[in-house]
């Protein structure tokens, strides 16, 4: 996906590389921080009344993949916390799609800050994943400037078996909702919470 330059760079100095401790070297501010969360907001807003957005307004012809994505309603998953992992017994297994949300305080919806495709929703979050860094320094800058995180990670079991099948949905996901932590859309909204350079 090609970077979307149209709003400029939100943090222009950014030479983030990683991990919480990046975090303090950064010059974050409330207000920068809240412009970030407005602004994704602005953009994903309307999609939690609409999933699919303008992908209604294309092919005469739609798939049976796209057709699918009708049904996903992600404020009607049950919303579960980031350390559900850790639980004696997990609460979803088997192939799934899965959003990691946070609800700013003043917020009416959420914002989406990762979409995942999983074959096993009860192992994936168990060890190392690159959005748990990217949640960890951006609740830790949150913090630093007296911001609340409410995050949260749902998922979608009603998906197809077959990996190819889910990687599809979860890539027009991605190109719909615009979530900052997933490497497709990082420079789209030029996010302080991931490794790149503006």
């Amino acid at each position: 996906m090609k970077p979307y330059r149209g709003q400029g760079g939100l943090f222009p100095h950014n030479n983030f590389s990683g991990g919480i401790s990046g975090a303090d070297e950064l010059d974050l501010s409330k207000e920068l921080l809240e412009s970030w969360q407005k602004r994704l907001h602005a953009h994903q807003s309307k999609l939690f009344k609409s999933p699919r957005g303008d992908l209604k307004q294309g092919s005469l012809f739609e798939t049976d993949e796209l057709k699918s994505l009708d049904t996903l309603r992600p404020l009607k998953l049950t919303p579960l916390p980031i350390s559900f992992w850790r639980w004696p017994s997990a609460p979803h297994s088997g192939p799934a799609i899965y959003l990691v949300m946070d609800l700013p305080e003043g917020f009416n919806t959420p914002i989406l800050l990762y979409v995942g495709e999983t074959t096993s929703a009860d192992r994936r979050w168990k060890g190392e994943h690159d959005c748990k860094e990217y949640l960890a320094s951006y609740s830790h800058a949150l913090a630093q400037v007296g911001l609340k995180s409410h995050l949260s990670i749902r998922f979608w079991i009603d998906v197809p078996e077959s990996t190819k099948e889910r990687r599809k949905m979860e890539k027009k996901l991605i190109l719909l909702w615009l979530p900052p932590f997933n490497k497709e859309t990082r420079a789209h909204w030029s996010t302080p919470f991931t490794a790149i350079n503006n």
